[in-house]
């Protein structure tokens, strides 16, 4: 059976003692996920309350042969809680584990294995971050932690792509990214790569230009350095920008940095 409870509370409770396996979690900080700085009278007690409550689905998934081991995972320490259990059990420590492995894939040039290995770690993700659990002020920002890597995952994916010649592959993908994240430099700087390499000149400065009158219009200033390097490297049509040529332990968004 599955012991994640359908309430909303014990629910965002296991959520963040999840995230922090083996540390123990403070009871004033699991009240401020529950209720902010707004805490009923009673808060202590309905704390207690939802750990019984979580205990008792422990138990009841461990079966009968293991009385009074829920205790021993959910275990009761000074002025807090904390779930022993192994970080790998968790999705997202499996995640951030993978991400780790790819990354130094990418570092030692086994470009092949870091694509496959960054693929492994995003196919992990159902939805966004914490999309079942209701969030409070501590839960919120590490959905917003994990959005923002699991972004730059995708980025450094890309990349790897990118040196291995899937440049067609990745354009559609990376279309629909940067109507997402419409003044996000770096996704910009791939799209732009994967359509030049692709035969789109045209549609790759197209990108360019864009990007230069939403910054220009909206925030009043002109893109990057580095990406005004790209820009002027498609219009001269730099060797650089060869998948064969280029160079091969870096961004997309770092290929004409300083």
């Amino acid at each position: 059976m599955s012991i994640v409870p359908t309430a909303g509370k014990p629910r965002q409770i296991l959520a963040l003692l999840a995230l922090y396996p083996g540390r123990v979690m403070p009871v004033p900080t699991l009240m401020e996920e529950i209720w902010g700085t707004e805490l009923p009278q009673s808060a202590l007690t309905t704390l207690q309350t939802y750990i019984l409550q979580l205990r008792r689905r422990l138990g009841t998934a461990m079966g009968p042969g293991a009385p009074g081991a829920a205790k021993g995972v959910l275990a009761t320490r000074h002025g807090g809680y904390l779930l022993q259990i192994p970080p790998e059990a968790v999705d997202v420590h499996e995640y951030e584990r993978l991400v780790a492995e790819a990354q130094q894939c990418f570092e030692d040039g086994e470009d092949e294995r870091a694509a496959r290995t960054y693929r492994r770690a995003l196919d992990l993700w159902q939805g966004p971050a914490l999309v079942d659990v209701r969030v409070g002020p501590i839960l919120e920002i590490e959905a917003m932690r994990l959005e923002e890597s699991r972004l730059v995952t995708r980025e450094r994916r890309i990349d790897v792509d990118l040196r291995l010649g899937r440049h067609a592959e990745v354009t559609a993908e990376l279309m629909d990214l940067i109507a997402r994240h419409p003044e996000h430099e770096g996704l910009h700087s791939q799209a732009m790569v994967a359509l030049y390499r692709s035969g789109r000149q045209a549609a790759a400065l197209e990108v360019y230009h864009r990007l230069r009158r939403r910054l220009v219009d909206e925030l009043g200033v002109e893109p990057s350095p580095q990406l005004q390097r790209l820009h002027q490297a498609m219009l001269a049509v730099d060797p650089q920008l060869d998948v064969v040529s280029g160079p091969r332990r870096t961004s997309t968004f770092d290929l004409y940095a300083a």
